[in-house]
């Protein structure tokens, strides 16, 4: 029989490529992941990995047994969902989540959580979507917090669910001061963006370019704080999610997009956990979080 433990090893380097990179997410040494996976080889009696330079890489049983791996580890999940129809004592959830919902909704999320599931441990990790959906399907997270913006979806993944669980107008941010409308006359701003390669870059580029200009990208932040702070002081005008408002917005004017555009708010699961009913508690939450933001 192959043991669950060894299978997860094998199924964790065939998603982050390097012995050294799953010993790092799964706080072992390399020595320690390397000894494991050697005794996962022996009792397969067919060669699983193969050297690569100065790495390894998987063989094609090894590929095999990785898939395997993966199907096993859901099955085991799901079982336990099944078996848990409440919430047992001292059970813990997982959860990364992007900035904005760190700030906005974990807060007001448990405590409802705190009322209703007063035994439910909650861990969370404030973490770029596109990281925490990796780490989702590498079994780090039980639960993801992320978005989208409109003509711009996140990549679909195997085995994983989402559940929308609420849009967040999104809308262009000025300073008081300023006498701008519209987009349109905002061509000669400068503007604070996120980083180049980021959803939320490519999208409000794309705003401007419809708009009929290149945007004047002076400055770049991924904490969106920060971008409200440029704009209040004058500085540059920016496109920002309503959800960042969690206090008082009257440092800076807002004007409506074109089409009045939102993005969509989803929480992540793993297909095998999605009726997890501590998992399910979570992500409740969250939705119930997000219905009642209502930023001054």
């Amino acid at each position: 029989m192959f043991e669950l433990r060894r299978l997860r090893l094998l199924h964790e380097l065939a998603l982050r490529g390097t012995i050294s990179d799953v010993a790092a997410a799964l706080a072992y040494s390399p020595s320690t992941v390397s000894q494991q996976l050697a005794q996962l080889e022996r009792e397969a009696g067919v060669p699983l990995l193969e050297p690569d330079g100065r790495r390894v890489r998987l063989t094609m049983q090894g590929r095999l047994l990785a898939a395997h791996a993966a199907r096993a580890l859901e099955l085991d999940e799901a079982a336990r969902a099944e078996l848990s129809t409440s919430v047992r004592a001292e059970e813990r959830v997982r959860i990364a989540v992007m900035p904005t919902a760190a700030e906005a909704l974990v807060p007001p999320a448990l405590t409802l959580l705190a009322d209703r599931m007063p035994q439910l441990r909650v861990e969370m990790v404030q973490m770029a979507p596109e990281e925490g959906l990796f780490e989702l399907q590498a079994r780090a997270f039980d639960l993801v917090v992320a978005e989208q913006y409109g003509g711009h979806t996140r990549e679909l993944r195997d085995g994983i669910d989402r559940t929308l669980l609420g849009s967040d107008p999104v809308r262009l941010a000025v300073p008081p001061s300023s006498t701008a409308t519209a987009l349109t006359d905002l061509r000669d701003s400068a503007w604070v963006m996120e980083p180049e390669g980021t959803a939320v870059r490519r999208w409000s580029v794309q705003q401007c370019r419809g708009a009929g200009f290149e945007p004047d990208v002076r400055f770049e932040a991924t904490d969106l704080i920060a971008h409200t702070r440029l704009v209040a002081a004058g500085h540059a005008v920016a496109v920002l999610p309503d959800l960042v408002w969690t206090g008082d917005r009257a440092s800076v004017r807002l004007v409506e997009l074109p089409g009045s555009p939102v993005r969509e708010i989803f929480a992540a699961t793993r297909s095998s956990s999605r009726d997890n009913a501590a998992v399910a508690a979570v992500r409740d939450a969250m939705a119930d979080a997000l219905s009642a933001h209502r930023p001054r």
